[in-house]
């Protein structure tokens, strides 16, 4: 049985045409270079450019891939190529890089003078913080710096190659630490790499804005956190024409993070909350306001215009406050978060179905196929589930 044909070991980073089994039309698959690795450092293979039948129509492919002038479909042109210059090998593969060689060379001038993502930071930052006309302040600044640090993995990739996984390779990343990052310092990332993208779009270092489909990873919903007491709840009540307990009773009958507060589409009409955008399963999720909290929402949009009329960070600094005021210490001490972990306590009390308790805090179903994909709860029947949650958790 004669042996296959061994051909010329491609340079590393380079790309590779894999054979594939004699039993194929087209046994020769062409790949990018991976520059993936699973759990244990193995490479991962993207997806094939194209399959053929010939290793050196093949290697047309890749050179043309890598130069950017490949086009489904050129591999027939070069199989047509390939059968022209049958006898003589050489003189293909010459044909080959002379036609892709000064495109290759421009693009490899490109990416030499291409910005990287660090480079593009200190321009941002410099426009955010300096040229602006709006003057931000100083914990702005500081959280900008925090994002950057916390997304080192991509301070040397060149900006324009960098795609959605990328962003949300780095994202994810965040929780693999020893520490894993709070979902807080993961929202400063993703608002990080939405400003950067905008600004390299706005000034031609990228041709689009691959962020947009940026989300936070699953587990990062799962902060952890103390539920207030009954008593705590009780002091809650008894102090609630004050504006942040106001704010603070609204996310524990609704089960929302304070980020999310901000951005909420209130409809007063037919009582809902809609919004959320922390978690593929949080996205635009609605949610029944509750009878007890109705009058209070009602008064901060009458008020305000909105929920929350401040950022996330002052409310959480006001929040410490008037709780260490009300000597509300908590073990540890509370945060705003702690409001949702009441929520998911109270439903849990008050034995709202487990469904039910998921899709209006936006936790994901999992393996639940079923409930994923064929769920559906309208308003009402929400509302029913949600009107189980009394004041007080006497029960």
């Amino acid at each position: 049985m004669p042996k296959r044909k061994k051909y010329p070991r491609l340079p590393n980073g380079f790309g590779s045409i894999k054979y594939l089994g004699k039993n194929r039309k087209n046994p020769y698959g062409v790949y990018p270079p991976s520059d993936r690795v699973n759990e244990e450092g193995n490479y991962l293979y993207p997806k094939a450019i194209c399959y053929t039948d010939d290793w050196y129509v093949g290697f047309a492919v890749l050179n043309a891939w890598r130069a950017g002038t490949y086009k489904p479909g050129d591999e027939f042109l070069f199989r047509a190529q390939r059968r022209a210059c049958q006898t003589d090998l050489d003189d293909f593969c010459a044909r080959i890089l002379a036609d892709h060689s000064a495109q290759f060379h421009t693009d490899l001038a490109r990416k030499e003078h291409a910005p990287t993502f660090a480079q593009v930071y200190e321009d941002f930052y410099r426009w955010k913080f300096g040229e602006a006309k709006k003057k931000l302040s100083k914990q702005s600044r500081n959280s900008t710096r925090v994002a950057f640090k916390n997304s080192a993995c991509l301070h040397d990739r060149i900006f324009r190659d960098l795609k959605l996984q990328d962003f949300q390779d780095c994202v994810n990343a965040g929780l693999k630490r020893e520490k894993p990052l709070a979902e807080a310092s993961l929202e400063l990332i993703i608002s990080l790499h939405h400003q950067m993208a905008k600004y390299a779009l706005a000034h031609d270092i990228c041709d689009r804005d691959y962020t947009q489909g940026l989300y936070m990873p699953d587990a990062a919903g799962d902060e952890s956190g103390v539920p207030f007491t009954a008593d705590e709840l009780r002091i809650l009540w008894d102090h609630k024409d004050d504006p942040v307990i106001e704010m603070a009773l609204i996310l524990v009958y609704s089960g929302w993070r304070i980020d999310e507060a901000r951005h909420l589409d209130v409809d007063l009409e037919n009582q809902s909350f809609t919004g959320g955008n922390k978690t593929k399963a949080g996205k635009y999720r609605t949610v029944p306001i509750h009878p007890l909290i109705f009058p209070l929402v009602r008064k901060r949009i009458k008020e305000y215009g909105c929920l929350l009329p401040v950022t996330p960070g002052t409310y959480r600094l006001k929040f410490h406050n008037v709780l260490s005021r009300l000597g509300i210490s908590g073990d540890p001490i509370h945060t705003p978060h702690d409001c949702r972990h009441t929520f998911s306590a109270l439903c849990e009390h008050y034995q709202v179905t487990e469904n039910d308790r998921k899709r209006m805090m936006g936790h994901s179903f999992g393996s639940d196929i079923t409930n994923k994909i064929y769920g559906h709860r309208t308003l009402p029947e929400l509302r029913k589930e949600i009107e189980k949650i009394v004041k007080d958790l006497d029960g």
